[in-house]
Order: C-alpha cells, then structure tokens, then sequence
C-alpha cells in the first residue's frame, strides 16, 4: 500500500480554567515557583458532565468537520488514553456511539504520554495493509480524575482534553504523510511514572523523568528523523509531549530542529498526558504555524518510560 495521511484535526479543551494563583490557595506552591520549575501557567478542567470519551468525541467531530467528512465514511477508530476509568465500553466504542459511526473497528490503546504517536502508528499500519481505509486517531485524557490535589509535586502539572486526526490512505503517487514510526520503551525505569492504585493516582518521580529525557530522547528523535529520510535542520514544526517546558526546550534543541516551529502548549494548557500532541498540533494548524505539507516531528514519551517519534506532513 501507498501508506496514509492525515486529512485533518481537531481539538477540545473544557471551559473550566485553573490559574496558579487559584493553585497556590489549595496547596503550598505559587505561580513564580510553577513557572520557574515546569513552565506552565494555566490548565482547563473538565467536570463530571465531561468524561474521557466526551472530550475524545469533542475533538474528533471537529476533525471530522475539517476533513468534510460523515461519520459513516470511519471504519477505525483508535483511542489513547491512560484515564479511562471503566474497562468497558472502551472509549473508542463511546465515541463511536455519540458519533454515530455505524461499523468502526475501536480499539483503546494505553502507553500514557506516548500514547497518541503509538496510536497513529497503528492506524497508518492498518490502511497500509489494506485492514482499514480512513480512521480517527484520538488521544484523550482527564488527567483531573487521577490527580491527587495535595501534592504539589503533581497537581501543579495536569490538565484535561483532548486531540484528533483522520487519517486515510494517501493518493496512488503522493508520497506518504505519516512516516515510519520508532518505538520502544525501558521497562527498568517502568515505575517513574505511575497511575496505580484504587482509586488510581498520578505519581512520578520527576527527576529521574527529566535527566532520562533530557539525554536519551534527542538522539532518538535525530534517528526518527533519518528514518524519514530528512534531518532536524528540515522539520518546519516539533511537537514533543507537552510534559514540561524545562524537558520541551532542551530536548528540541538537543535535536538540531533549528528551523522548526517548537510547540508549548504546555504554558497554557498543563500535561494532558495522551492528548497533548495532537492538541498541540492542532493548535499550530488552527494559527498556521506550519505550511501544509510541512514536515512535522511528533514525539511521545512517559509512562512505561516508553517513547514513540514519527514525521507527519502537516494537514
């Protein structure tokens, strides 16, 4: 097969949104002592009207309104969250329902932070063998619901949210738009960031996260890069998981993307884990950032300590 493309995307946030002012009135922190430490000022949260799957759903019709597309044109559809807080319906079956895409194979994949890129991955791996002709990819979390809000150490870093793409199979003679994907993980490390327990709770040790980021992911990206058959000195666009921007910053710049448009949605949206990428990437869409065809690194890393890095060509 000729490979896919990403027709289109789409982003939701909930209204609600959470300063560190408001923060720093719960738990003993302040807006100086977050920004200088993770970058971020505001985040949205989503309410008990809103689960998982409602915001999946949110981002995905706008993706799907962008692309011109009826919901009984889908027959994929895959969802990365870590939050789902039921084991089934999965999330993407409910956003299938509210959708009212009539036949889509659903499939829920949980690789946390990195979970959006291994999604992507997927569904390009299923329109190349011929298993799927156009999917919704949807990375979706409610990072809220697992957060323990007196912990300063975590609370201050989490948002809510969600991001899509629909992906199709590329024209006969158009050169692909999702590029081979690198994955993989370092199961020793599995335990630095966790969502465990009952009721389940967002832990990390961040330290270790940082220099583990900081130093093993720029060489790898680089190596993402050459698998694409381009250098860093070519991306017009990096959108790394919006984790931190003292990781973001460093890390994009390890990689040598010195003409590339560097997403931060982290300042104003927090770490919303699986969705973060594709939210990122929408909004660069949305502002037109980045040109259409464009190539574009998107980087997944986190929980599991697993990573997964593919170059796109912007929508």
């Amino acid at each position: 097969m000729n490979g896919s493309r990403i027709a289109a995307v789409g982003h939701y946030q909930p209204a609600e949104v959470l300063t560190n002012e408001e923060l720093a009135r719960r738990v003993d922190t302040s807006d100086e002592w977050i920004r200088s430490r993770v970058g971020i000022r505001t985040r949205r949260i989503a309410g008990p009207e809103e689960p998982v799957d409602a915001l999946a759903a949110q981002a995905a019709a706008k993706a799907l309104a962008a692309a011109g597309l009826l919901p009984d044109e889908i027959d994929l559809i895959v969802v990365a969250t870590s939050t789902a807080i039921d084991r089934s319906p999965n999330m993407a079956a409910r956003v299938a329902a509210r959708l009212g895409v009539p036949e889509p194979a659903t499939l829920d994949l949980n690789v946390v932070c990195a979970g959006f890129p291994h999604a992507l991955a997927t569904a390009d791996h299923a329109i190349r063998a011929g298993s799927a002709t156009r999917a919704l990819v949807i990375g979706a979390d409610k990072m809220s619901e697992v957060t323990d809000w007196s912990d300063r150490t975590t609370c201050v870093l989490v948002g809510d949210g969600a991001g899509a793409v629909v992906v199709e199979a590329a024209p006969e003679g158009e050169e692909p738009g999702v590029g081979p994907v690198l994955w993989g993980s370092v199961p020793e490390m599995g335990n630095a960031v966790r969502i465990e327990g009952s009721p389940p709770v967002f832990a990390q040790e961040g330290q270790s996260v940082y220099r583990w980021a900081t130093t093993r992911l720029p060489p790898i990206a680089r190596t993402v890069c050459e698998r694409a058959g381009l250098t860093p000195e070519e991306l017009a666009g990096v959108v790394l998981h919006q984790a931190n921007l003292r990781i973001i910053e460093p890390v994009a710049e390890r990689i040598g993307a010195v003409n590339a448009v560097v997403a931060r949605d982290v300042v104003d949206s927090g770490n919303t884990s699986a969705a973060s990428i594709p939210l990122a990437l929408s909004k660069l869409v949305e502002r037109r950032e980045i040109a259409p065809g464009a190539p574009v690194l998107l980087f997944g890393f986190g929980g599991n300590l697993s990573y997964a890095g593919l170059v796109i060509r912007c929508p």
